[in-house]
């Protein structure tokens, strides 16, 4: 049994069908992509024995439609690359740039291949929906996956990805993870450049994803955004004790801003000992309601990142049971339940867009993380400069080179 019980007159009775044909069904966070790169090497164009109508993972097309998902953010990650999971020399060369190319490169391809629908915009997903496709948009989970580079956060944007988590299970030149302060270091939060990248992704209208981040992480972006921020995939601290998990104080901070909780179906973070089941799951959603209101939830699953959802939430097609349960617990009405299934992320996405629309005039940060080691061969002192000095104007190291 969950942790609530509905003291409330029934309700009536739902009419989840006509409910989901106005109001999609969003889930923020899902890693099949991953799927694809660590089982098919992302060969997937000439493979007789891939079918995404049907797969023995956690989605599927078969399946997202029984669960009524209108838009999947499908997470385009990439692991962190040094074996040394508290590592903080991040100028070690590393091919995370080039996977999260192949990780957009392959779920646009996907959606090609089988007719969805890739959007860029909330606008584009609200007509993609309202003609009755199946709607798909990118995250990228970590900003080691842009290797310090700002310039890459842009091209990112460019090609279609709208969120970015601050930190995956590492550390980077932008901000301290969760996991890193569960493994004893120091808890420090967003860096002065991580600062920026905060304004930079609210420039750009890239949403500022909070999963996976310190507390102090939290605190900092939170108190430096100016559009509402989302935790992509991450439950209630109150009820299950994980650093990945978001405490009180940082929900009501995360109501004062706007943004968005998406509840994760991860079984550790729902619960610490027994069988975790659905109503687990649903007491998270529940509680976030009742202390910061139907305004601020959502769905973050974490399917096919996570090795298996609890019992009766295995897979994409269990939404249904979960909104049913909530709708019980809660006597919510119908608008209340349309914002927690995806009407609160649809309104931080636009209410993103809209801040970008405010800072369009406000130039591309280009300013770089004060530690970066700019490495060129020898034979680059014999060009031309650009203006008196341009030459040493930067702290650079050279090697020799034989032209």
């Amino acid at each position: 049994m969950g942790l609530f019980s509905n003291k409330n007159p029934e309700p009536k009775e739902l009419d989840l069908d006509t409910l989901c044909k106005s109001h999609p069904i969003v889930d923020t966070h899902n890693d099949f992509p991953y799927l694809l790169r660590s089982q098919l090497h992302n060969e997937i164009s000439n493979n007789p024995t891939f079918d995404f109508n049907h797969t023995t993972a956690h989605t599927d097309l078969t399946r997202l439609k029984k669960g009524k998902v209108g838009v999947q953010f499908f997470s385009c990650y990439i692991e962190c690359k040094n074996p040394d999971k508290f590592y903080q020399d991040f100028n070690i060369p590393n091919s995370a740039v080039r996977d999260t190319m192949e990780q957009i490169d392959v779920t646009e391809r996907l959606c090609k291949q089988y007719n969805l629908a890739m959007v860029h915009s909330s606008e584009d997903a609200w007509k993609r929906f309202k003609e009755g496709k199946f709607v798909v948009t990118m995250g990228v989970e970590g900003l080691h996956q842009i290797d310090m580079s700002l310039g890459v956060l842009r091209l990112y944007f460019q090609l279609g990805v709208r969120y970015i988590t601050l930190t995956h299970n590492c550390d980077n030149p932008f901000a301290t993870a969760a996991s890193s302060v569960a493994g004893g270091l120091e808890d420090k939060g967003l860096t002065s450049f991580g600062a920026e990248c905060v304004k930079e992704m609210n420039r750009l209208g890239m949403m500022v994803d909070l999963a996976h981040v310190s507390l102090k992480t939290m605190h900092d972006a939170l108190d430096i955004s100016r559009s509402p921020v989302m935790f992509s995939h991450s439950s209630a601290y109150a009820l299950c004790e994980h650093g990945r998990n978001v405490p009180d104080d940082v929900l009501l901070k995360l109501k004062k801003n706007n943004g968005v909780i998406c509840i994760n179906f991860f079984p550790i973070f729902l619960k610490k000992e027994g069988e975790v089941t659905i109503d687990d799951a649903v007491d998270h959603m529940v509680y976030v309601i009742n202390l910061i209101g139907w305004d601020h939830v959502g769905f973050g699953s974490d399917f096919d990142g996570i090795p298996s959802g609890p019992k009766g939430l295995e897979d994409v097609s269990k939404y249904p049971d979960f909104i049913k349960k909530v709708a019980a617990k809660t006597n919510g009405s119908n608008a209340d339940l349309a914002k927690m299934m995806g009407g609160n992320v649809m309104r931080v996405w636009r209410d993103n867009e809209l801040m970008a629309a405010k800072l369009k005039h406000e130039p591309a940060c280009d300013e770089n993380w004060d530690k970066r080691e700019w490495a060129f061969h020898k034979f680059v002192k014999m060009f031309p400069e650009i203006f008196a000095g341009s030459m040493d104007a930067k702290q650079n190291t050279y090697s020799e080179y034989s032209v």
